[in-house]
Formats: structure tokens, C-alpha cells, sequence
């Protein structure tokens, strides 16, 4: 028991769960494209999701020379092994996708790095932080796979685009409710502006947006329609149920396996039909 809650430490602490995220939401813009796998994309933004996130957790530690924990040792080993996987398939990408996939990188980095000495990150900007993390979510997830496969920047790609900005949005209010007693109040995250209640509320009209755009596509998928429904139907009642005093598993294991869930529906429906 102690050895699967060791392996479940570094799941969730070690990136891999978020990872897992990042991927399913790739392969929902594959299947909402009739797009075919495409093993450089998956291990790129699979493992550049892992090696992003754990640079930005671990990163201060090394930086003062913490002492760290066999945990953390082991998760950075983990993260270099990503990094390098995620280097390997960078170079099977089209100069498109590579040049799109530096400028997200490049975000990622300032979101973590300050510009310049004695300045603050992106992460630190007040209010600014969920709409970079939002776009490099939405950026990677659709942009990257259609652009590899050379897929036109038609509405469609558009109305994916703003269709995943608004879900990841709404995901990170999510986040920001259950950590408001511990972000910094220079932040000027939306809940600590309006509330947790019109935070709430704001998630929840959200919501509708995001499903009614799927009702502008040049082709309406009816099964894609109910799909969406439950996924909005979860979204709500994690927003509805979402308080500062939840435990953090709240959001890093369940929140973050809404688009897991998303794409298990896609395989559910093709398993059945």
C-alpha cells in the first residue's frame, strides 16, 4: 500500500497526471479533425507538458540549493528524461509546428523566468496568469496537431481554438477557488477580485459558450453535442462544489482528469457504436 501511494505521489507532484491532460486533449482535436496519430505530437506535448510543469515547481528549489527529497530527485530525473524525449521528437515536426511550438515555449519560460534581473515572472503579473497558461493549453492542444498535420486555419480551427481557450479557463478558476487561501493577494486572481460565489457563477456562464460554439461548426456532430453536455454537466458540479477549504487532490488529481474524461467519452462512444 505504501509502495501505490509513493507511485501515486509521483503521478500527481511529478507531473505525469497533467501530462495525461495535455495528450487527451490532443487527441480530442485529432478525433474532432479525423486527423491520424501522430507519435511525434503525442510524445512532444506529453513530455514538454511534464518537463514544463515540474521546471516550474522544482526550478526555485535548485536555484537556493535546497535539499531535496528522494521524491523530488527521482521526478527530476523523470523530467530530464522528458526533456530530452520531447528535444528527440521536436526535430519529426514540420518547420510550421516547430516554429509555433518555440513561441509557446517561449511563454512557458517567461512565465516562470523573469524578463530581466530584480523583475517578476509572468506567473507574478496580477491577473495576468490564467489567460498565458489558458493560451499555451489552448495553442499546444489545437494549433500544434492541426498545423502538423497541415490542416488549413479555417473557422473551424478558430471555434476549437476559443472552444478549448474557454474550457481551460473555466478549469482554472476551478484552481483558483480551492487555492485562495494560499495565493499570494498580489495575484489579484479572479476569485480574490469577486468572490468565490461570483466566481461560481462566472464558471458556470462560461459554460455556455463553450458548448454553444460546438453548434457553429460547419459540421454538427450529434454524438459530439451529448458528449459535451456531460462534460459541461461535470465542469458545473466541480465548480458548484469547489471551496477553498478542499484538499488539493481536488483539483490536481480530479479537475485535471476532466479532459480525460472528455476523450474517454470519444473512445466510449467508438467502442459502442
Amino acid at each position: 500500500m505504501k509502495l501505490l501511494q509513493q507511485l501515486f505521489n509521483i503521478y500527481i507532484y511529478g507531473s505525469i497526471h497533467v501530462a495525461v491532460s495535455v495528450l487527451s486533449l490532443v487527441l480530442m482535436t485529432n478525433h474532432m479533425f479525423a486527423l491520424p496519430f501522430d507519435w511525434a505530437i503525442a510524445v512532444f506535448a506529453f513530455c514538454g507538458t511534464m518537463f514544463s510543469y515540474n521546471f516550474m515547481k522544482y526550478d526555485g528549489l535548485f536555484r537556493v540549493k535546497k535539499v531535496a527529497s528522494a521524491r523530488v530527485k527521482f521526478i527530476v530525473a523523470l523530467s530530464t528524461v522528458a526533456l530530452v524525449a520531447a528535444g528527440f521528437c521536436f526535430f519529426f515536426l514540420r518547420e510550421v509546428t516547430q516554429i509555433t511550438a518555440v513561441l509557446f515555449l517561449g511563454f512557458t519560460a517567461l512565465y516562470t523566468v523573469p524578463f530581466f534581473p530584480n523583475t517578476k515572472s509572468l506567473r507574478n503579473w496580477s491577473g495576468i496568469k490564467i489567460y498565458i497558461v489558458a493560451l499555451c493549453w489552448a495553442g499546444i492542444t489545437t494549433l500544434l496537431p492541426l498545423l502538423d498535420a497541415g490542416v488549413a486555419l479555417s473557422t473551424d480551427v478558430y471555434l476549437k481554438f476559443a472552444q478549448r481557450f474557454l474550457l481551460i479557463i473555466v478549469l482554472i478558476l476551478i484552481f483558483e477557488i480551492i487555492d485562495l487561501k494560499e495565493d499570494d493577494p498580489h495575484l489579484k486572481t479572479i476569485p480574490q477580485q469577486v468572490g468565490v460565489k461570483n466566481t461560481k457563477i462566472l464558471n458556470l456562464l462560461l459554460l455556455i459558450p463553450f458548448y454553444v460554439l460546438e453548434l457553429f461548426k460547419s459540421v454538427i456532430d450529434g454524438y459530439q453535442l451529448i458528449i459535451n453536455i456531460i462534460l459541461v454537466i461535470a465542469v458545473a458540479l466541480f465548480t458548484v462544489f469547489a471551496t477553498p477549504n478542499r484538499p488539493k487532490l481536488y483539483t490536481l488529481f480530479w479537475v485535471e482528469s476532466i479532459p480525460i474524461l472528455w476523450y474517454g467519452l470519444v473512445v466510449l462512444k467508438s467502442i459502442i457504436h
